[in-house]
């Protein structure tokens, strides 16, 4: 696995593939690789010729009271999985690689930035549109892969994609979870035994909702209040959101339907989850 540091070296890696007509999949992360991420490797791996997986914690996504210093960062661990999984390249680079001294530069996908995770973290899809467009610039994929379990984050790539003429296929991996519901996160990490089962009520949540949707219930306020009781049941938990949301444009709706996204976000303890479902 050839390991860039540069964002000349993964270019000139994607052009060598892309001058041997290969097409060349992309799969962004911020390291801290778990199963839900090898899935993601082994999509691209099935859809494409050459894989690059970048790992890259990105500063402008993070507020100021976030958890940005204790990020995990366990480079060996995921270099090692990287090249069990047969990845071609690794794109790793610095703050000042990402971020010259004095970038000005910052992509904000207006209104859809300001929903679900924007709502409560300002300035966060902003850090998010900008770094995935610089990403997408460097490696100069033919496709990237997401994961579901960041369902309004991809929406606003998918726009960003949309709007500014990116040629780059965008395709959504779904969720893994452990064998008792909880999806899989890297930030899983900060939790302790005893949070790690309250954790659980973001899945039951979401799973109930799932459940009275297909008994027939479709009022999205019945849908929410749903949740919400079951959130009730877990008093630890602090709830941020509880969103019943069309899922291209993050936005309320009165009556779910198929593919409408239901999304949850609680604190359990100092640790912010989130989790969703597609109807």
């Amino acid at each position: 696995m050839l390991i860039c540091r540069s964002v000349s070296e993964i270019r000139a890696f994607s052009r060598v593939q892309k001058q041997s007509r290969k097409r060349v999949g992309f799969v962004p992360t911020m390291g801290a690789l778990h199963e839900g991420h090898l899935s993601l490797i082994r999509q691209a791996g099935a859809l494409a010729d050459a894989v690059v997986v970048s790992i890259f914690v990105n500063p402008t996504q993070f507020g100021p009271n976030e958890d940005l210093s204790r990020y995990p960062r366990p480079f060996e661990r995921d270099r090692e999985l990287l090249e069990a999984e047969g990845v071609h390249a690794l794109f790793y680079p610095s703050v000042e690689e990402m971020y010259p001294a004095g970038a000005k530069t910052f992509v904000n996908v207006e209104e859809l930035s300001e929903r679900l995770d924007g709502g409560s973290r300002p300035g966060h899809f902003r850090g998010v549109a900008t770094v995935v467009a610089k990403l997408f610039h460097a490696v100069e994929p033919d496709l990237a892969i997401f994961g579901q379990k960041d369902a309004a984050q991809h929406a606003v790539i998918r726009r960003m994609v949309r709007d500014l003429d990116v040629p780059v296929e965008i395709r959504i991996g779904e969720i893994v979870r452990e064998a008792d519901g909880l999806a899989l996160s890297s930030r899983n990490a900060y939790l302790d035994a005893k949070q790690r089962k309250q954790a659980l009520v973001l899945s039951r949540a979401l799973s109930e909702v799932k459940q009275l949707f297909n008994t027939g219930e479709t009022e999205a306020h019945a849908l929410t209040h749903a949740a919400e009781r079951v959130f009730e049941s877990e008093p630890t938990a602090e709830v941020d959101y509880v969103a019943i949301v069309d899922a291209d444009e993050l936005t309320p709706v009165h009556k779910a339907r198929s593919g409408t996204l239901v999304a949850v976000a609680a604190w359990i303890g100092t640790t912010r989850l989130i989790d969703n479902v597609v109807l």
